[in-house]
Formats: structure tokens, C-alpha cells, sequence
């Protein structure tokens, strides 16, 4: 029995032994050294992009898109046709330019021969015609303007019927001028000649105006959005898309409202866009925000960025990521941010001291991700230690693992 205890007692020790040797020995911690180097301290945040200039493109007239020639991401010059319309109105402005030159016609005709009978009896009939066919436009017109506002009618139904209207008017203008220049002496010819001419000419622009109205783009730069495709039938200034300069862009970022004071106009930023992962674009802040608004759960301030953006690469309306670098310090004295804890209300490292730690509190500044400034507290080339599963207490023996 007694050799039995030996035995057991004998395996303990040896156990104890062994466990001693490999486990014997202060903890091993992981320590960073204390050094001087450029900090830049950024804040990271995310904004939308937009254009510097930009303008909307709007069809010229109501009617059907004939044609469209460009396609998003076209450059255009100011000016550039970049389709073609086709008008009722224009039509409606044939058919006065039409009754203008008639009425033009006709007092030529009466200039040179004078007045009779029976050319008083054609007008006095035509006129009451054109009476009656005006007060029937104008009953249309009201009715449509009533189903509109009801939106029971369109818009384009009613611009078509106010075009009737005015040529019904037109006609009545004309007869009215026609029945009083029955009087009109042979002195007249002149002027009713040229009358004629001029009448001529706005009905070869009216007829070309029927066929083909220009739609042109209001300013040089990029067609980013495009909202329509040919054969659309469109009011007068319905908006086709937008054209903007993309070579210098807008980005709106959103500063959430506690990190504002930190922001300032001309500060550097960089973005990046997740679409072209390794790409940076440079810019600067050019505005801060007037007002903070509510963007999801956050409350932020929009601040306004210029970007280059001369290879157009970068997109309209893109969500990108941005980092406004908000102070730069040369030569700083900093650690890892991960070595400052914070204890009771105290900000505190753990430095190492002949192989033992030795508490230390500290004052920092300015920091980045990953670092921070060291104003008071530690020395250039002291041993700080990281976080570790491995309990820190003020005096302990520890075995620096430097990183």
C-alpha cells in the first residue's frame, strides 16, 4: 500500500515538473515601440456625386420625338441637334401662314380692281362662316380646359384645340382686314404686294417647321441621363434627360453632424468607388453644410466637395466613399491606438520597464485609424503593450513580444 502512495505521489511531481517546464515562466505579451512619424488624421464617411454644371434637355414644342440621336453617355456641343420633333402646332401654323396668304392675295386682288358687289357678298359670307367656326373653337376650348382640370382630358388635347382656336381667330382677323380694305385705291398695290411676300415667306417657314422641329442640347458637356426614345409623344418642355460637365464634379458627403467640427473649406478628400476598387480621386471641400437633415437613422451636415474628374470615369449620381483629411502632423509622436485603454474615466498604457509593466497615463491628440498622438506620457522608443488575453496589472513580469 505505502509503495502505492509512493507511486502516486512520485507521477504528481513529475507531472508538476513537466508542467513547469512548459508552461513555467512569465506570460508572453505582445508590445509596439513608441515612434515618430506623419500622422494624418481623416474622417471616413460616404456622399453621392453630381455633376458641377449641368442643364435639362426639353423637348422645344408638343408633338412626337421623330428621332433621337445620341445615347446616354455621349458628349454633345451647346447647340447640338440631337433629335427631331414632329408638331400638331406646326401643322396649325401652316394653316394660318395658309389663310394669311390668302388673305394677303385677296387684297392685292381688290387693291388693283377696287371693290364690287359681289366680292363684298364672298367676304360678308366667309366672315360670318368664320365667325360661327371661331365661337364653336372657343365652346372646345372651355370644355377641354374643364376636363383637364377634372383630368379627364389631356393636356395635348387642349394645346391642339387652343391651336384651332387661334386659327379661327386668324381667319376672322383676316376677313375683318380684308372687308375693310375694300376701299383701297390703286396706291395700295405696293403695300399689298408686299404683303404678299411676307405671307409667302412665313408659310415656307411654317411648312419646314410641320416637317422637322430641331431638339438641341442647351450646354457642351455629357448626356448622363436620358428619359426618352423616339416615337414618344411629348408636351411642350417635357425634360428628355440632362447634359452636364463630368470632367469637374459635385460630391455631396455626409458629415454626421458630431464629426462637423472638423471639417473645413479647402481640407484635401479622398474617394474611392467601390466599382473601381483601387482607384482614387482627389479633391478638396468647398462648401459647408447651411443645415442638418436626416439621412436614414443619421443626422448629418451635406458638405460639398470639387472633384477631378478629367478621364470621366467616374459616373453621375455614383455613391462613393470618401475621406477628409482633416489634419496632418509631421514627425508626431504616436502608438497603436489599440495600446490606450481607458480606466476610470483615465486614459492609460502599459509600458514595459525592466521586464516588468509599469502603468503609465496618458495625454493624446490627434489620431488616424490605427494611430494615435502622444502628448504626454511616453518617450520615442518605449515598449507599449497590445491587447492580450493575458490579465495587466502594474508590476507583473511579462515576457515583450515586439510587433
Amino acid at each position: 500500500m505505502k509503495w502505492a502512495v509512493a507511486a502516486v505521489l512520485l507521477a504528481v511531481v513529475a507531472l508538476g515538473g513537466y508542467w513547469a517546464l512548459v508552461h513555467g515562466g512569465p506570460p508572453a505579451v505582445p508590445f509596439a515601440r513608441v515612434q515618430r512619424e506623419r500622422l494624418v488624421s481623416t474622417l471616413s464617411t460616404n456622399g453621392k456625386v453630381e455633376p458641377s454644371e449641368w442643364a435639362v434637355m426639353r423637348a422645344p414644342m408638343a408633338g412626337r420625338l421623330v428621332s433621337l440621336t445620341v445615347t446616354k453617355g455621349a458628349q454633345v456641343r451647346k447647340g447640338q441637334v440631337i433629335g427631331q420633333m414632329e408638331s400638331d402646332a406646326a401643322r396649325a401654323e401652316v394653316v394660318a401662314a395658309e389663310a394669311r396668304l390668302e388673305q394677303a392675295q385677296a387684297e392685292l386682288a381688290v387693291a388693283s380692281r377696287g371693290a364690287t358687289a359681289a366680292v363684298v357678298a364672298e367676304i360678308e359670307g366667309a366672315l360670318e362662316r368664320a365667325r360661327v367656326e371661331r365661337e364653336n373653337a372657343r365652346g372646345r376650348v372651355k370644355n377641354l380646359e374643364a376636363l383637364v382640370a377634372a383630368q379627364a382630358a389631356t393636356k395635348l388635347e387642349l394645346e391642339q384645340a387652343r391651336d384651332r382656336l387661334r386659327v379661327a381667330e386668324a381667319e376672322v382677323a383676316a376677313l375683318e382686314k380684308r372687308r375693310g380694305a375694300l376701299g383701297a385705291e390703286k396706291s395700295g398695290v405696293a403695300a399689298a404686294q408686299a404683303r404678299v411676300k411676307d405671307a409667302e415667306a412665313s408659310l415656307t417657314l411654317a411648312r419646314g417647321a410641320v416637317a422637322k422641329a430641331a431638339v438641341v442640347s442647351p450646354m457642351a458637356g455629357t448626356v448622363y441621363s436620358l428619359e426618352v426614345k423616339a416615337g414618344a409623344v411629348l408636351e411642350n418642355g417635357a425634360a428628355m434627360g440632362e447634359a452636364g460637365n463630368l470632367a469637374e464634379l459635385h460630391v455631396v458627403v455626409y458629415v454626421d453632424e458630431p464629426e462637423l467640427g472638423r471639417v473645413g473649406v479647402g481640407m484635401p478628400v479622398e474617394f474611392t468607388w467601390d466599382a473601381l476598387p483601387g482607384r482614387t480621386w482627389k479633391g478638396r471641400v468647398e462648401k459647408l453644410p447651411s443645415q442638418i437633415v436626416t439621412l436614414g437613422s443619421r443626422q448629418v451636415g451635406e458638405v460639398v466637395c470639387r472633384l477631378d474628374n478629367g478621364d470621366r470615369a467616374l459616373p453621375a449620381g455614383a455613391n462613393v466613399n470618401a475621406s477628409v483629411i482633416s489634419k496632418t502632423i509631421e514627425s508626431a509622436l504616436v502608438a497603436p491606438k489599440e495600446a490606450i485603454r481607458r480606466e476610470n474615466g483615465q486614459a492609460v498604457t502599459y509600458v514595459l520597464a525592466g521586464g516588468r509593466l509599469e502603468r503609465r497615463i496618458v495625454r493624446t491628440g490627434t489620431s488616424s485609424i490605427t494611430r494615435v498622438e502622444v502628448i504626454e506620457g511616453l518617450k520615442e522608443g518605449e515598449l507599449v503593450a497590445l491587447p492580450t488575453d493575458v490579465a495587466l496589472k502594474a508590476g507583473d513580469e511579462v515576457k515583450a513580444e515586439v510587433r
